[in-house]
């Protein structure tokens, strides 16, 4: 964080935060879900444990997710044998292997969103990187900042998962079933100036963090030698569902709405029986959670960054199918995500009207976050989740 002269200089609005523009970025190696445990059986040497190959078949097959993007492919593998074992003294290789991956991830996503917001990156005052992939010093805000050339004085705030099977630790093939890496990030403004082209998709007019009673066994990791092992309780789904009805109402009784199927869902997507659970406990029509499950099946769990692409598909397929707005043509929303913990973010999300049309307006039918405050002129919030290093937030 730099000193007050820097702060002193930097320009205040006390406009909402508004959602300017989004990036997306994913790895190169796509795995087919359907055939992923024949690869991962194969490249961690394990073919011939059978019945457990079979187990994790079945995982996979009741996941709904179709595809997933991984930083780790074959080649990287064969160099790098002891990353398939379980649990092998590999730390350092992850963290080499990931901190490269973090970087070119977190360009590539800043990248799309600085083009899409069309403004020059000196507009640009704070920096907000979110990642548990990478432990390196300086970190990946710092080359983010040297790569894409932004201001020296911009202010900041600032692969670990993937090993061989085991018939110890079966409890393991959950986090190998579904998480996945990515990157997002958003350009993030109050008050956007329409006579220079700058225009929001969404207003964040509340958030807010909360943890859920009884759920500090339900999602935790512990770093060690082998990476993270992470551990993904069967309670998550209920402790989610039991809990989340309490807080959509005091977030929208203030509003005055009560009826969940006159909003829109931004929800991460952390697992099949969590959307079905919540789907059911709050009597939502099935279309609610489309965009949830559709991001779900073409990228698996990506953790934090899952909302994101959510939120970026909500705002595309909203535009192709001519709704008023970049939230179904609704107004109000609503986006939740879920962290260890278990943590509930909710953010209350105004969506706006639409006038123009984005160029990937058709990307929606050819495939399938941070917490952020009012800003000055612009936040740049880039934010790189990978599986293989470790894992935040993604529950089944």
């Amino acid at each position: 964080m730099l000193g007050s002269e820097s702060t002193k200089m930097t320009p205040r609005t006390d406009g909402f935060a508004s959602i300017l523009a989004i990036g997306k970025a994913t790895p190169e190696n796509i795995q087919e879900q359907s055939t992923y445990p024949d690869y991962f059986f194969r490249v961690t040497n394990s073919e011939h444990l059978i019945d457990l190959k079979k187990k994790f078949q079945r995982i996979c097959d009741k996941s709904s997710i179709r595809k997933r993007h991984f930083v780790l492919n074959e080649e990287l593998l064969t160099e790098n044998p002891f990353l398939s074992k379980f649990m092998e003294n590999s730390i350092n290789a992850r963290l080499e292997i990931h901190t490269k991956e973090i970087q070119k991830l977190a360009v590539e996503a800043a990248t799309k969103a600085i083009e899409e917001w069309g403004q020059p990156k000196s507009c640009i005052t704070h920096l907000i990187f979110s990642t548990l992939s990478d432990t390196s010093l300086p970190g990946g805000d710092y080359h983010l900042i040297q790569i894409l050339g932004l201001n020296p004085n911009i202010e900041q705030t600032t692969t670990m998962l993937f090993r061989g099977p085991s018939e110890e630790h079966q409890e393991d093939l959950i986090t190998q079933a579904i998480f996945a890496d990515g990157a997002s990030a958003l350009i993030v403004g109050a008050n956007p100036n329409e006579t220079i082209g700058e225009r929001a998709s969404f207003v964040i007019t509340s958030a807010s963090q909360v943890i859920l009673p009884n759920s500090s066994h339900a999602a935790t990791g512990h770093f060690s030698e082998g990476g993270i092992k992470a551990t993904i309780h069967k309670d998550i789904p209920n402790i989610i569902s039991n809990n989340i009805g309490m807080y959509l109402e005091a977030a929208f009784t203030p509003l005055g709405i009560s009826n969940w199927n006159s909003i829109f869902w931004v929800v991460h997507p952390g697992g099949l029986v969590i959307l079905d659970q919540l789907e059911e406990r709050l009597g939502l029509n099935p279309e609610k959670l489309t965009i949830s499950r559709h991001v779900l099946a073409e990228y698996g769990n990506i953790m934090g960054v899952c909302v994101h692409f959510v939120l970026d598909d909500m705002r595309k397929r909203s535009i192709y199918e001519g709704k008023t707005t970049t939230g179904e043509g609704l107004e109000w929303g609503v986006l939740f995500g879920f962290g260890t913990g278990l943590t509930l973010e909710t953010i209350i999300l105004h969506s706006l009207i639409q006038l123009r049309v984005h160029a990937e307006q058709s990307s929606y039918r050819n495939r399938s976050g941070s917490l952020l405050l009012p800003s000055s002129l612009g936040f740049l919030v880039p934010q790189v989740e990978m599986s293989t290093v470790k894992n935040k937030d993604g529950v089944v």
